[in-house]
């Protein structure tokens, strides 16, 4: 027979039941609907450990075009121009320094403004 109410199940049970304090509802103190909602809780986290990442990725590159576009440069050749221009900073720091320090980001706007690559339309 197989053993339902020894020590060890026991601290499962107190594991389980410690995760789910806090869930409102039967789930933070019914053994069957806590074990139910910790699980998907869990996996909940995990997704949404990646989600955050591209999340803020997404945050950074809506920033950094909005500071881009005031300058009158796009998004994209900015990125290109960078990359040229061999300048190494991320999207997270890029994004920061326009924030909260917007005449270091001119200059970066500068710096990288003849590597900027030539338009279609103007070689034309």
């Amino acid at each position: 027979m197989r053993a339902t109410c020894g020590a060890a199940r026991h601290r499962k049970k107190k594991r389980i039941l410690k995760a789910a304090r806090g869930f409102r509802g039967a789930p933070g103190r019914r053994w069957r609907l806590a074990k139910e909602a910790v699980r998907r809780a869990r996996v909940f986290a995990y997704r949404d450990r990646r989600t955050r990442k591209r999340d803020f990725r997404s945050l950074w590159v809506t920033r950094l075009s909005a500071a881009c576009s005031m300058r009158g440069v796009a998004y994209s050749r900015f990125i290109a121009a960078l990359q040229e221009g061999r300048i190494e900073l991320n999207r997270k720091m890029l994004s920061e320094i326009a924030i909260h320090s917007p005449e270091d980001f001119d200059a970066i706007v500068e710096a990288v403004k003849e590597h900027l690559p030539k338009n279609n339309k103007e070689a034309a």
